[in-house]
């Protein structure tokens, strides 16, 4: 018997590591068709540690959290088994992904700029790229987890931003994404600070607020930096070559 559970749990464990890597390769699959190969393990491996950055904070804070598993052009996410227990907890878990995902990017960009590599500096734009995008401060983005310790409501401030890009460039994803936000819009217009579950939930030290806030604004400024700066870059690099 005792074989038999070793044996399930075995299979289980392999289970959880085919789901990632074949939702990974599955990734691959579909981006190389669109960006080529070497592009497509690139960014499928900058999304994975972004990934792992929430997996690596869940289980620092005692969580039980799924490995990730991968959706073509959606993204990857992690499931955590056991939920957050405060806002504080949650806007850590939230916040390391970012911030493992930036420096995922950052080594791109430094091996890009060493050995002169455009596919490296164009992995770097978008690894940067995707984790600002994360912290639209809204649900269910990993900035609307970080922003929460100010309140649920800081929420509405991310609409706006998710208008703007929609009309900037229009994407079926950002449908989706609203659609997901939208009850958790609904949740925010609904709180109630004084309500108990709120309170035993939302309450944290003006410190920490105040170190989430400026962790929280320090890599939005940096992110929009460098996307910015890459972009222009890469668009420079493209005009050189077309020159040529």
């Amino acid at each position: 018997m005792t074989k038999l559970l070793l044996l399930l749990m075995g299979g289980l464990k392999m289970g959880k590591l085919l789901t990632t890597g074949g939702t990974m390769l599955l990734s691959i699959g579909a981006y190389a068709l669109i960006f080529g190969w070497r592009y497509a393990v690139g960014f499928v491996l900058l999304i994975f540690v972004h990934e792992m950055g929430h997996f690596l904070a869940a289980r620092r804070r005692g969580l039980a959290v799924g490995a990730p598993t991968f959706i073509p052009f959606v993204g990857a996410w992690v499931e955590l088994k056991d939920q957050p227990v405060d806002v504080e907890t949650e806007a850590y878990i939230g916040l390391a992904g970012p911030v493992v995902g930036t420096l995922g990017a950052l080594a791109c960009y430094y091996i890009g700029r060493g050995t002169g590599s455009d596919l490296m500096l164009a992995l770097a734009y978008a690894g940067f790229f995707i984790n600002l995008f994360n912290l639209i401060p809204l649900s269910p983005f990993d900035g609307g987890r970080v922003t929460a310790v100010l309140s649920p409501r800081i929420w509405f401030l991310g609409v706006p931003v998710l208008v703007a890009m929609f009309l900037w460039r229009p994407s079926p994803i950002l449908i989706l994404v609203a659609l997901l936000a939208a009850p958790q819009l609904l949740k925010a217009w609904r709180y109630d600070p004084q309500a108990p579950e709120n309170r035993a939930y939302y309450t944290i030290s003006a410190e920490m607020r105040l170190t989430y806030t400026l962790y929280y604004l320090g890599l939005v400024a940096f992110l929009a930096v460098m996307s910015h700066d890459l972009h222009g870059m890469l668009g420079s690099l493209r005009a050189s070559g077309m020159g040529a």
